[in-house]
This record gives C-alpha cells, sequence and structure tokens, in this order.
C-alpha cells in the first residue's frame, strides 16, 4: 500500500484539475484537513450568513454547536488531488471534483 503524500510534491495531478468541495451539512469545524493537506488548501472561517441561510435548519444548529466554523478551500486551484483531506476529514465533508482545466 502507498504512503499518503507527505508534501505538495508527492500529490499525483497537477494543480487545478480537481478541487475540493466542502460539504457544509457535514463539516464540524474539526481542522484535520487544514492539518493534513500537504498544499496549503484549507482555512478555518467562521460562516457567513448567506452561508447558515442555505443551511438546513438541523446543519445550522449543528455548526453554532461547533461555533459556526468550517473549513473552506480558500486555495483550491491549488489542490492536486492526493486526497489527504477526504481521509483525514471525520464527518466525510469533502469531496474532489473534476474541473475543466487539463
Amino acid at each position: 500500500m502507498k504512503a499518503a503524500p507527505q508534501t505538495a510534491q508527492d500529490c499525483p495531478q497537477p494543480p487545478g484539475r480537481f478541487i475540493p468541495v466542502v460539504d457544509r451539512n457535514r463539516c464540524e469545524g474539526k481542522e484535520d484537513c487544514v492539518a493534513a493537506c500537504p498544499c496549503d488548501v484549507f482555512e478555518m472561517q467562521l460562516l457567513s450568513e448567506a452561508d447558515k441561510a442555505a443551511m438546513p435548519f438541523f446543519s445550522r444548529f449543528k455548526a453554532k454547536l461547533h461555533g459556526n466554523r468550517q473549513a473552506f478551500a480558500v486555495r483550491a486551484n491549488d489542490c492536486q488531488a492526493c486526497g489527504v483531506c477526504i481521509t483525514a476529514c471525520p464527518e466525510s465533508a469533502i469531496t474532489l471534483q473534476r474541473t475543466g482545466a487539463l
């Protein structure tokens, strides 16, 4: 079994081919993706009023319990699709979405 990438140079794709998408209904702001990502894609931020308004009641309630902080892929175009964030996230809140970039 191949070890998880430790640096961005170990990642399998060029930047921008895939972007991470955080499911606002699942993320509990535990910061595991921030710590694990070798490409420094994620930051913890407070949810905006618009973010919260787009969430169902239970998700807003859960977010409030966790300080209304969640992970945001602020440098999504730096993602090199190693998948470490997906493995690190205890809520399975992150997926990789293919972009139009070649």
